[in-house]
């Protein structure tokens, strides 16, 4: 990839936002969500996507829906998904959704898809987390068979068969960039190589310089399977400002009590300065002015044969002046200068 395609993107968990003295509404966050995307693509981002998460405080339960809200505001930035847990959706429902979105922001769609880090989905759609792995195998075959034969027949045990189904509205041919995400297992980035689809890798925690394995075995796993190359996206955390104190500042006050939580739920570290600083310097989060988290960017996307990199930028009351802020720098100054770093040494896949 060269450093002029290299593409620069934006992550929401929907997280509510602050507002002065006061927390956004789940409504009001959704429509800030709409203007942030408005913002993305005013400052040059290439993509921006949401996930899905079933949890106190997050409002991305229905992300077709929201990107199609975006994609009326919007004309050129692509929208995606930063997760979408294709394990408790059913395949067929996710096409006609991704099909229409695809349609009405004239062939912007795409889709990041994974078996879920957390699990509040499976109970909620009545699906038995012993299944974890079998809902994901079969339901990844079926969409992408959706996406690339036409008509379908399919079979298989998580749900009904199709016989010479045709779907509609079509995507567009072979379907919507698919990407698959990683979290760490070996056995999704040779499922991704084997489906011949892009890779994110989820990188939210230690160095980055520790998937490089994932990276060499996926393209490996790419080159016996017959494939040709596939981009290679990382997914992280971090807030940009005008200075690297304000940043590290700014990010601790809302990224501590949030891991705090998490680590009371999944027996995680308990977050503390020192781990928090370390993360920054050389861990997975991506916190300061940007010159430094354009060299940061730079770095790992040399190391680890990056072609997109996209920042989750929301976490829990973040006050919506630094969420505007971050992308507001991103576009105009991390992206141009990660390029640029880039082309004086480019990344080789």
């Amino acid at each position: 990839m060269t450093a002029e395609g290299f593409e620069l993107g934006l992550n929401s968990f929907g997280e509510v936002a602050g507002d002065g003295d006061r927390i956004l509404s789940d409504a009001e966050t959704l429509r800030l969500l709409v203007d942030e995307a408005r913002l993305a693509e005013s400052v040059g981002l290439d993509v921006f996507s949401v996930g899905e998460h079933y949890r106190e405080g997050h409002t991305d339960s229905a992300a077709p829906v929201l990107l199609a809200a975006i994609a009326t505001a919007t004309d050129r930035i692509r929208l995606g998904t930063s997760v979408t847990v294709l394990s408790t959706n059913d395949p067929v429902r996710l096409y006609h959704e991704f099909a229409t979105l695809d349609a009405v922001s004239n062939g912007r769609a795409q889709i990041v898809l994974g078996r879920a880090s957390a699990t509040e989905s499976f109970p909620l759609f009545g699906y038995d987390l012993g299944d974890y792995e079998r809902l994901f195998e079969e339901k990844l075959d079926l969409f992408v068979r959706l996406q690339r034969d036409e008509p379908v027949t399919w079979s298989g045990t998580v749900r009904s068969p199709l016989v010479a189904q045709r779907l509609h509205p079509r995507m567009r041919p072979e379907g919507i960039p698919t990407w698959i995400g990683v979290g760490g297992s070996p056995n999704s980035v040779i499922r991704a190589a084997g489906y011949g689809l892009p890779l994110m890798l989820a990188i939210i925690g230690g160095r980055p310089q520790r998937f490089a394995g994932h990276v060499d075995l996926y393209l490996r796993a790419l080159e016996q399977a017959g494939h040709p190359v596939q981009p290679i996206g990382q997914h992280s955390l971090g807030l940009v400002a005008d200075t690297d104190e304000e940043a590290v500042e700014t990010w601790w006050r809302y990224w501590q009590p949030v891991v705090a939580q998490l680590a009371e739920e999944r027996g995680f570290y308990k977050p503390d300065r020192r781990r928090y600083e370390a993360e920054i310097d050389h861990g997975a989060l991506f916190v300061g002015s940007p010159e430094t988290v354009a060299r940061k960017i730079a770095s790992v996307a040399r190391e680890l044969r990056l072609s997109r990199f996209d920042l989750k930028y929301d976490i829990m009351h973040l006050p919506r002046e630094a969420r505007a802020r971050t992308i507001e720098l991103l576009g105009s100054e991390v992206a141009p200068r990660v390029r640029e770093l880039l082309a004086k040494e480019p990344t080789h896949v």
